[in-house]
Order: C-alpha cells, then sequence, then structure tokens
C-alpha cells in the first residue's frame, strides 16, 4: 500500500519499463545502428562494451558472454576446474551460483554466512576446506560487497582461486576498489533487473590474466581458436554477448553511477523518503521498508570500507 495511505495499492514486484525509458533516444539510436550495420554477433559494438565495461571494474579484460551463470561455468571451466573439485559457495545465494559449479562438473560446497550480512566470511569458507578444494566464489549479494581483503588472504594462504559473483553489485566496492577487480576472475549479469541491466540476457567474465581472457572467448563460442576460425580446439558452447544487447550497455554505463547513487535508501526509517508517494520511490525497492513494521531489520553492510549499493532492500524478522 501507498506509504501514508489507509488505501491498498496493488505494486508489482518489478517494474522494468523506466529503466528502458530513463534513455529511450540513445538507446533507439544504438538499436538503429545496429540494424543498418547487420553486425549482430560480436564486432565493434561488443568490444566497445568490453573494452568500456574492463576499464569501468578496473580490469584488463571483459569477455562478453549469453547470461550470468555461463560467465561463472566460463570462468571455472578456464580455469580447468571440474570434475573431482570441490569449491565453496556460500548458502545463502541465488541458485546459479551453485548451479554452474555443477555444469562444470565440479561440486559445490556450501559455507555459512556471517549473521549481520548474510554475506561468506573467511572463517565460514575455512569450515569446510577439503583436500579436494580449489576455489572460492565470494557472492557479493543484495549489493553488498563481501569483505574482499580477507578473503582474498584467506585464498592466498590455502592456495585457493578467488572467483567473484558479482551479479547484483555492478558498483559496489571495497575499500575503494570496484568489486569486479578482485581474484582470478570475477562474473557479471546484465539480467534486465540488475543495477545495469539490458534488455534481455546478457553477462561477462572480468579479468587480469590475458590467457584466460581468451580461453574463456574460446569456449563461449564453440571452443573456437582465437586465431584460426575454422580451428575448434576444445568443447565449448554457444554463449556469445550479442550486439545489440553491448550496444544497450554501452548507452546506460555512463549512467551506472547516478543511478547507484539515486538508489541509495536512507539509514534510519523516520527520513522523508518513507513518506513520498509511492511513484517517486524506487521501481524495485519500493515495497519494502514500511514504518508499520517494527519487528524488521535492515540487513545492510556497516562500514566505511564498504560501498553498498541498494540493488536490493532486504529486512529480517526480529526475534523476540
Amino acid at each position: 500500500m501507498v506509504v501514508g495511505s489507509s488505501v491498498p495499492t496493488a505494486v508489482p514486484l518489478i517494474d522494468l519499463a523506466p529503466a528502458m525509458s530513463e534513455l529511450p533516444e540513445e538507446i533507439l539510436d544504438v538499436c538503429r545502428d545496429i540494424l543498418r550495420s547487420g553486425d549482430f554477433i560480436g564486432g565493434s559494438f561488443v568490444e566497445h562494451f568490453e573494452a568500456n565495461w574492463a576499464a569501468y571494474c578496473g580490469r584488463r579484460y571483459a569477455v562478453g558472454v549469453a547470461n550470468g551463470t555461463d560467465a561463472i561455468e566460463l570462468a571455472l571451466r578456464g580455469l580447468g576446474i571440474g570434475r573431482g573439485d570441490e569449491v565453496i559457495v556460500p548458502t545463502n545465494t541465488f541458485i546459479a551460483t551453485a548451479e554452474a559449479v555443477s555444469r562444470a562438473g565440479a561440486v559445490p560446497v556450501f559455507c555459512d554466512v556471517d549473521d549481520a550480512t548474510l554475506l561468506m566470511t573467511p572463517r565460514s569458507a575455512a569450515g569446510v576446506l577439503t583436500p579436494r578444494t580449489v576455489a572460492v566464489i565470494a557472492v557479493h549479494l543484495y549489493g553488498q560487497p563481501c569483505d574482499m581483503e580477507a578473503l582474498t588472504a584467506f585464498a592466498n594462504s590455502t592456495g585457493l582461486m578467488l572467483i567473484e559473483d558479482a551479479a547484483q553489485a555492478h558498483g559496489a566496492s571495497w575499500q575503494a576498489r570496484k568489486v569486479g577487480s578482485w581474484g582470478v576472475a570475477s562474473c557479471f549479469s546484465f539480467y534486465p533487473t540488475k543495477n545495469l541491466g539490458a534488455a534481455g540476457d546478457a553477462g561477462a567474465v572480468t579479468t587480469d590474466d590475458p590467457w584466460l581472457a581468451s580461453r574463456i572467448r574460446a569456449l563461449g563460442n564453440h571452443g573456437r581458436s582465437i586465431s584460426d576460425g575454422n580451428r575448434h580446439e576444445m568443447l565449448g558452447c554457444n554463449s556469445r554477448l550479442d550486439a545489440l544487447q553491448a550496444a544497450i550497455l554501452s548507452a546506460k554505463l555512463p549512467h551506472l553511477a547516478a543511478k547507484n547513487d539515486a538508489a541509495g535508501y536512507p539509514r534510519n526509517r523516520e527520513q522523508p523518503w518513507l513518506d513520498r508517494p509511492i511513484s517517486e520511490g524506487s521501481q524495485l525497492h519500493r515495497r519494502k521498508f514500511l514504518r508499520d513494521q517494527p519487528d524488521l531489520e535492515q540487513v545492510h553492510s556497516r562500514g566505511r570500507e564498504r560501498r553498498h549499493l541498494w540493488r536490493l532492500h532486504p529486512e529480517r524478522k526480529l526475534s523476540g
């Protein structure tokens, strides 16, 4: 219902129309450009977005793929992770994190999460280590960044590969360093509900390793050789970022910082944000934080070291 009103109002769980209506002419222009060019798969539009996304994340390379789940699977396969290997994932995450591990042939091993942030910690990951563990996937859930310094130290001390699942955290940062720039590889989804969303499925992997970037690109293009398009050197799949999605993402990327800032939520329940008409609130989060729910508390990361970008506004029920 609308805050401050006694009249119930239906509120859709997700409203994607405003995300595309913010930049109608820019998006329509790039769509026309692609239709005129016939450059639908790969090409300059994809290369342009990959370069810009890598720069935004502070990485040397970004490889566009079909979706965020494929991004994780291809990163794992690119690193040689598969049958007989175990990969630590948090219990509190979307199913795609563990699903991608299984699709790569490895076994997802679940670790507990911190009670305050609901994120993985080095201590919880250490509790499920076995001789078969080869990697750990840090999931930045709800736009909250994990403690990446601590997880990096943990991975280095145990010889594990550290991978980021940053599908919900475009622009979040730890100690002023963006997610997507930590570990050996970082995986993104650009599903339409994300802070940076396409007009369909899309994803990317960022890395500083040129060999890994080339391998992921080949795996996502049927195992095709980068140097010889007539050779297929490994068993790959069809997971390419198409030009239309890349062009739309490129048009929206310059506006991401402002969008993230606008999505911020006041730190207490009494601020005027709660009294705004529902149409002025976030289209994705407006159903949250009702004043008449005193038994709920906001789940968020506290501390200046984190930049929590408020993709979602989760709440937990207080005990008692």
